[in-house]
């Protein structure tokens, strides 16, 4: 009798709504995933020089993010001529159980910048091992690594600009002390590196103009009507460009990451370059 209460329109709905759910669930696991969005962001400020940064974060190198499929953006960030080139951390997903090394150096090394290549520590830098190997695998690709440190550049209009990296605020040990003895009065523009988002409140008072983060994977997952999934230290700051209320008004950008987290799928969120002119 069951049959008998079901209308005949039932059914074509229902295919419809079968039909969608896989057409949905094939882009979020086989397209978007691989397609990466150029996010340019204007800062106004007083800095005396066009100076172009581009961040990028969260590669996260696994058996559903290869070091082939990195190597796909590589000419695109070559192609933004890049002054300035930064990673926020989190190479590999897991490097105990997927972590070939040699490609990957090869594809780093690849990426041109005219004022060098700066990374700092993420959480999953730490775990499977990679705390032995991150550090190695970055520096042999041309990277500096920044753990509670900070770099002057020396711009070719001889302003001076300070970037600064903090270590990782869930397994690392962050000391912003040894970076606040470098700093100098007269530095032009001064950027802050972290890896996990929500620590930004944190050194929101410490004269950077900018800080740049990554881990919160921008949510990963962006259905309508639905709250996008969170992680440990970026509830507050998810995706995109935040105004920090501080003693001194500044910006902090969470960059929405490379590669995936847990589940190998993006949907309405998709892989992030971000380019700060």
């Amino acid at each position: 009798m069951f049959h008998r209460l079901i209308r005949p329109s039932f059914f074509p709905v229902l295919l419809i709504l079968i039909i969608t759910a896989v057409i949905i669930s094939y882009y979020a696991v086989k397209i978007e995933p691989y397609t990466v969005t150029i996010n340019n962001v204007n800062l106004s400020n007083n800095f005396p020089e066009n100076l172009k940064i581009i961040q990028i974060s969260d590669i996260q190198i696994s058996e559903n993010y290869q070091a082939s499929d990195f190597q796909k953006i590589i000419s695109q960030i070559n192609q933004l001529s890049p002054d300035i080139f930064i990673f926020t951390g989190d190479l590999y997903e897991n490097y105990s159980s997927y972590g070939p090394e040699e490609e990957l150096i090869q594809l780093l090394a690849g990426i041109s910048a005219a004022y060098g290549k700066y990374a700092v520590w993420g959480n999953r830098d730490y775990g499977g091992g990679a705390v032995r190997r991150f550090e190695k695998i970055m520096t042999a690709g041309g990277f500096q690594v920044l753990c509670n440190e900070g770099v002057h550049i020396m711009l070719n209009n001889g302003e001076r600009l300070f970037l600064a990296g903090l270590d990782d605020s869930l397994m690392g040990t962050p000391d912003i002390t040894p970076i606040l003895s470098q700093m100098k009065k007269d530095d032009s523009y001064r950027i802050l590196m972290l890896h996990e988002p929500d620590a930004a409140d944190l050194y929101a008072d410490y004269g950077f103009e900018l800080m740049l983060a990554g881990h919160s994977h921008g949510g990963q997952v962006n259905l309508p009507f639905l709250s996008s999934p969170t992680t440990s230290m970026a509830k507050k700051y998810q995706k995109g460009l935040y105004d920090i209320e501080s003693s001194e008004k500044i910006k902090l950008y969470v960059n929405s990451g490379i590669g995936t987290s847990h589940f190998p799928i993006r949907f309405r969120v998709p892989p992030e370059i971000t380019v700060f002119d």
